[in-house]
C-alpha cells in the first residue's frame, strides 16, 4: 500500500470512531449546559447532577450488596455511602460556618435503608447551602476545621467546589463496584433510555 492510501484510510478509519463517540458516553452530565460566568451557578449545577447521581446509585444497588467490597483493601459499598454522607455533612456545613446536621458516623451504618435516608438528609443540607450560594457569597472567607485540629482559611466556594469533586470521585467508585456486580449505573442507564 502506499502511504497516500494508508493516510486516506486512517483518516477514514479516524473519522467513523470520532463520529461514534457521542453515542458511547455513558453520562449523561454534560458540561455545555452547565457552564456559566457565574461560579455560583456552576457549582449548584455541579451538585446537582452529581446529587442525582448518588442518590440514584445508593437507591439501586440491592440491600444485601452493600457489604460487597472489590477487595479487602477498600471500603464496603455501605460504607462508601456512608463516607460520602459524612463528607457531604461536613464540607457543606463549613461552607455555611454553621454546625454539621451530622447525628453519627455513617460510615460505621449499617443497612441499606439508613444509607439511603442519611444519604439524602445528607443531600439535602447541601442543596440549601448551594442554593444559598450567590457570586456575591462565593468568595466568603471561611475557615474549615481540619480533623488533626486547627483551621484551614479559604471560601465558601472552595469548600463546595471541593465537596462536589469528592463526590464525583466516589460515585466512580460506586460505578464501580456497580458494574462488578452486573448492575447498570443510574448515568449509563438515562444514556441508554435516551
Amino acid at each position: 500500500m502506499t502511504r497516500a492510501l494508508i493516510f486516506s484510510l486512517s483518516l477514514i478509519a479516524l473519522s467513523l470512531v470520532t463520529a461514534s463517540l457521542p453515542a458511547a458516553q455513558t453520562s449523561d452530565g454534560s458540561f455545555q449546559e452547565e457552564l456559566s460566568p457565574s461560579l455560583a451557578a456552576v457549582a449548584k449545577a455541579m451538585h446537582a447532577t452529581i446529587r442525582r447521581n448518588l442518590a440514584e446509585a445508593a437507591a439501586g444497588m440491592p440491600a444485601d450488596e452493600y457489604a460487597f467490597k472489590p477487595t479487602s483493601q477498600v471500603r464496603s459499598f455501605g460504607e462508601l455511602v456512608g463516607h460520602v454522607v459524612n463528607a457531604n455533612f461536613y464540607f457543606c456545613s463549613q461552607a455555611a460556618g454553621t454546625p454539621s446536621p451530622a447525628a453519627a458516623n455513617y460510615e460505621t451504618t449499617t443497612g441499606k435503608a439508613a444509607l439511603v435516608k442519611a444519604l439524602n438528609d445528607a443531600l439535602t443540607s447541601c442543596d440549601a447551602v448551594y442554593s444559598a450560594t450567590t457570586d456575591a457569597n462565593f468568595q466568603q472567607a471561611v475557615k474549615v476545621a481540619g480533623f488533626r485540629g486547627g483551621e484551614t482559611p479559604t471560601t465558601r466556594g472552595a469548600v463546595l467546589m471541593f465537596n462536589t469533586t469528592h463526590n464525583n470521585e466516589h460515585y466512580g467508585n460506586m460505578i464501580v463496584y456497580m458494574r462488578l456486580k452486573g448492575h447498570v449505573p443510574p448515568s449509563t442507564a438515562r444514556v441508554q433510555r435516551k
